[in-house]
């Protein structure tokens, strides 16, 4: 498959700069793969599709404010560091993106906040943007962490940056309801739509609900660059699945009960968890697993996603799920009925 096969032209009216007013009403266009009809309903509606012992997974990832703004020593320039991961909790290690990344060099102090309330240490450079830095910190760990979420910021999509600088944005509505273990830089935007009403309706339904973790990182924001799509590396993320999630989902495939997959992100957490056709196991690490059509799925017999720019890997993925014809035409539809599209656009269920 090539990169330009996923182009179409996304009227910039139709990226949503605001959520719905509630989460689970916002529009949802349900896809049926074996007949290729289309439906139109509210995301609410999805509990239609779902019944009693059918298993819905979610990633239960949490963002974190990872943008530091700074100054470089000495010449003062402006910088931003854009925090990856935390390499070692000891010495305050962490990997790192710095932008403007041409004049930081190794040794070179990096400041933030007010009074130079923070200092890091730039120790090694790991590729032309990305750098190794020690903050230099002498209270505990979770003073730490507390001080560089007072003085971080969200990281945002660039069609949301500018919500950043309004006083009255809620924060909360960049999270999940059921967002739990910190460390994601970018919102699993699919699961934005649930909200606590009808998570507990399904409850009642008797759909079984589970979770896993996968971080989103910074590659969410990058574009592909190759046309080639078997020539594109994503960025490591890291995901953890428990023997419980794991035992659920194989005993439902197992008794023919249908697995619900919410969002791309929990897509690629449970297929890089497979290791048996038909099974998943527990998983602590990291992948890089890029899907894209043609794909055999294991697990999943439905998808929740949102409406996703082109030629981005999230439009890529649901294409392998749905077939990249039929998605193609759900999308020119979408388009024509003023379907919203990215982080907090509308919703569509692939069954």
């Amino acid at each position: 498959m090539k990169l330009s096969q996923f182009r179409f032209n996304l009227p910039k009216e139709l990226i949503a700069e605001k959520p719905s007013k509630n989460r689970d009403e916002a529009r949802l266009m349900v896809l049926h793969r074996d007949t290729h009809e289309i439906e139109h309903r509210v995301f609410k509606d999805m509990i239609d599709y779902v019944d009693e012992y059918d298993v819905i997974v979610a990633n239960n990832t949490k963002v974190f404010p990872a943008l530091l703004y700074g100054e470089k020593e000495k010449t003062g320039a402006k910088i931003t560091v854009f925090l990856l991961r935390e390499l070692n909790e000891e010495i305050r290690l962490w990997d790192v993106v710095v932008d403007p990344a041409r004049k930081i060099r190794i040794g070179n102090k990096l400041y933030f906040g007010n009074n130079d309330a923070l200092v890091a240490e730039v120790i090694d450079n790991t590729t032309s943007r990305g750098r190794t830095v020690r903050f230099l910190f002498d209270g505990t760990h979770d003073e730490f962490i507390s001080l560089i979420k007072s003085m971080g910021k969200t990281p945002l999509p660039e069609e949301l940056q500018r919500l950043r600088n309004i006083e009255n944005w809620d924060a909360d509505r960049y999270q999940t309801i059921y967002a739990k273990v910190e460390g994601s830089v970018a919102a699993p935007i699919a699961g934005l739509h649930f909200s606590r009403e009808l998570m507990k309706r399904l409850e009642i339904k008797g759909v079984e609900w589970t979770e896993l973790t996968l971080h989103a990182g910074i590659g969410n924001f990058k574009p592909i660059e190759v046309e080639d799509l078997s020539k594109h590396r994503m960025d490591a993320e890291e995901m953890h699945i428990s023997e419980e999630t794991c035992d659920l989902v194989n005993r439902a495939k197992h008794e023919g009960r249908k697995i619900c997959v919410v969002g791309t992100t929990t897509m690629r957490a449970i297929e890089s968890a497979v290791t048996v056709p038909g099974k998943i196991y527990p998983y602590d690490g990291w992948t890089n697993k890029f899907i894209f059509p043609p794909y055999d799925f294991t697990i999943a017999d439905m998808m929740i996603t949102n409406f996703h720019h082109p030629m981005s890997s999230h439009f890529i993925m649901a294409s392998a799920f749905a077939g990249p014809e039929f998605l193609m035409e759900a999308y020119n539809t979408a388009i024509k009925e003023k379907y919203r599209f990215s982080t907090y656009g509308d919703a569509m269920m692939i069954i």
